[in-house]
């Protein structure tokens, strides 16, 4: 019979030994412990064309014209209250899919949730930009892949601290620490991604590049773009043919499309019909998702920020 000692040994043998891969309990208690896997929890974002379930192709050949967006009135947020009409405006957008291509011409955008670990600091970092126009896009962008790629905010250059601190609230920054992978060495990481399907390869090795990089002192913007502009040729699996342009009806009662110019830079639309229960609501673009029908093609998401260049 085991005494509250021996178990107590064992248990802290369990756990010391647990990214071994498998241990034994006494009397041929058999447990097998899992091999610490980093990519376990998942991404942390996670939307996907899965999650656009509101496209409406009645409304593919609605091409109206637009008033200015930012002519409504704005939330502290950065959010606009939904007036009847049709409003429209070329905003900035940011990658939250490092190891994808960036948009093309002809490629179909649908409006989905922000989903994942990280969704509200990755809707806050957006939302907060808003008020801190001194903060450039490629600054923002850079925070956003540092983000998706599981970097330390403390490993980051003071620059980038500065724009992390300004961005983020304390427990944000607290939680990305927490939940920092460093940077995998070669061989174990070779062996985590060496059974991927290759689009999902291409990804963790950005990822990797990504935390890599920002270590490095001497790193241009241009350099980290290059890195999560690489991915697989071709369309990804479960890619839908989706015409650009397409509408999405919101739950809220309006419909949105989005048509990226590359992924810095999306013209972003709304309809409200008269009388649509969206009227006085907040359209937030930091809520939502440009999900693109090519799964190798990189998830966006837009900011209330005018893309002015």
């Amino acid at each position: 019979m085991l005494t509250s000692r021996s178990t107590a040994i064992i248990l802290l043998t369990v756990l010391g030994c647990a990214a071994f891969g498998q241990i034994r309990l006494p009397r041929g208690g058999g447990i097998k412990i899992p091999i610490n896997d980093p990519f376990a929890k998942g991404d942390p974002i996670t939307t996907s064309i899965k999650d656009a379930r509101f496209e409406d192709v009645s409304k593919d050949d609605f091409h109206p014209e637009c008033k200015n967006l930012f002519s409504l009135k704005r939330t502290p947020k950065g959010g606009f209250i939904l007036e009847a009409g049709t409003f429209g405006a070329q905003v900035q957008s940011y990658c939250l899919h490092a190891g994808t291509h960036g948009p093309s011409s002809g490629d179909g955008y649908l409006f989905a949730p922000v989903k994942g670990e990280y969704r509200n600091i990755v809707t806050h970092v957006v939302q907060n930009s808003v008020d801190h126009p001194e903060i450039g896009q490629r600054d923002v962008q850079l925070l956003l892949w540092a983000i998706v790629a599981r970097e330390k905010p403390t490993d980051m250059n003071s620059h980038m601290q500065g724009v992390a601190a300004k961005l983020m609230t304390k427990d944000e920054l607290f939680t990305l620490n927490g939940g920092a992978m460093g940077i995998l060495e070669d061989d174990r990481f070779n062996r985590l991604i060496g059974g991927m399907p290759a689009p999902l390869r291409a990804i963790r090795e950005a990822e990797q590049n990504l935390r890599s990089t920002f270590g490095n002192p001497n790193a241009t913007y241009e350099d980290f773009e290059r890195i999560a502009m690489a991915g697989v040729e071709g369309r990804g699996p479960g890619s839908r043919d989706v015409p650009s342009g397409r509408w999405s009806l919101h739950p809220d009662g309006y419909w949105v499309r989005y048509i990226p110019s590359g992924y810095p830079s999306t013209r972003l639309e709304i309809y409200v019909p008269e009388g649509s229960k969206a009227v006085g609501k907040e359209f937030d673009p930091a809520t939502q998702i440009a999900a693109p029908a090519d799964t190798n093609r990189q998830r966006l998401i837009q900011s209330g920020r005018l893309k002015d260049n």
